[in-house]
C-alpha cells in the first residue's frame, strides 16, 4: 500500500494552476491505486513558521538537551519531517513567483532541512558533504510558470531558480527519484497556453502509468 503526500503552496485556490496538476494526478493515482493511504499539507495558505534562534539553536543539539522552548520551537519541523518519512510518494505544486518559489515554500523548506533528520554531514567528501537520510521515495515537482522558456538549454534557463533550487533540495535530503512537468506561459498566448496546460495534464497522467509499471516489475 503506497502512502502519498502531497503538498500544495500556491496562494491562488480556484485558479491554481499547480494545484490543478495535483489534483490530476490524485484523481488518476486514485483511479489506478484504490488502497492508497493520501495525505495533504497545505502551505499556500497557512502561516508557515520561519526559523528562528531558538529553533536553530534545539536543532543543533542533541534532543535529551533541549529546553522546552526549545522543543516547542521544533514542533512544527517535526511534524512535517514526520510527513515526509512516511511517504513513498511525494507531489508538491508549486507556483512560480518571481522566478523562484513561494515565500511559503521557502519556509518550509527551513523547516524540514534539519541536521541528522533529514541529512548529515560527510566530512569525508568535501566536493558532496551532504547524506541524504530520506531514501527510497519518489519526487512529482508539478509547477506553473508565467513564461515560458526555463528548461535547459532554453532562452529563461538563467532564470530558473524554481525546479533546479527544488531538485537540489530533495536531492541532499535522500530523494533523487525527481519527475518534473510544468505549465508554461500563462502570461502568453492563450491559445498556445491552453495547449501546454494539456500537454502537462497528460504527462501526470503518463507519469502516474510509469509509476505503477515501475513498481509491477
Amino acid at each position: 500500500m503506497k502512502k502519498v503526500l502531497v503538498i500544495n503552496s500556491s496562494a491562488r485556490v480556484l485558479r491554481s494552476y499547480s494545484r490543478k496538476l495535483t489534483e490530476v494526478f490524485i484523481d488518476h493515482w486514485k483511479s489506478i491505486h484504490t488502497d492508497s493511504i493520501i495525505r495533504f499539507r497545505e502551505l499556500g495558505n497557512t502561516d508557515v513558521p520561519h526559523v528562528n534562534e531558538n529553533w536553530i539553536d534545539a536543532a543543533f543539539k542533541p534532543a535529551a538537551a533541549r529546553s522546552e522552548v526549545e522543543i516547542e520551537a521544533l514542533k512544527t519541523s517535526d511534524t512535517y519531517i514526520a510527513e515526509l518519512r512516511e511517504a513513498d510518494i511525494i507531489v508538491l505544486g508549486s507556483p512560480m513567483y518571481n522566478w523562484s518559489i513561494p515565500s511559503s515554500l521557502k519556509a518550509y523548506i527551513d523547516q524540514i532541512l534539519r541536521v541528522n533528520e533529514t541529512w548529515k554531514f560527510n566530512p569525508t567528501n568535501m566536493q558532496n558533504p551532504y547524506i541524504g537520510l530520506l531514501e527510497n521515495k519518489t519526487l512529482f515537482l508539478l509547477l506553473s510558470r508565467g513564461a515560458q522558456g526555463y528548461e535547459k538549454g532554453e532562452y529563461n534557463e538563467h532564470m530558473n531558480f524554481q525546479s533546479n533550487y527544488l531538485k537540489t533540495v530533495f536531492n541532499i535530503i535522500g530523494i533523487s527519484n525527481i519527475h518534473v512537468i510544468a505549465v508554461n506561459g500563462q502570461s502568453y498566448d492563450p491559445e498556445e497556453f491552453k495547449r501546454s496546460v494539456d500537454t502537462s495534464h497528460q504527462d501526470v497522467r503518463n507519469l502516474v502509468e510509469l509509476e505503477l509499471n515501475y513498481n509491477e516489475k
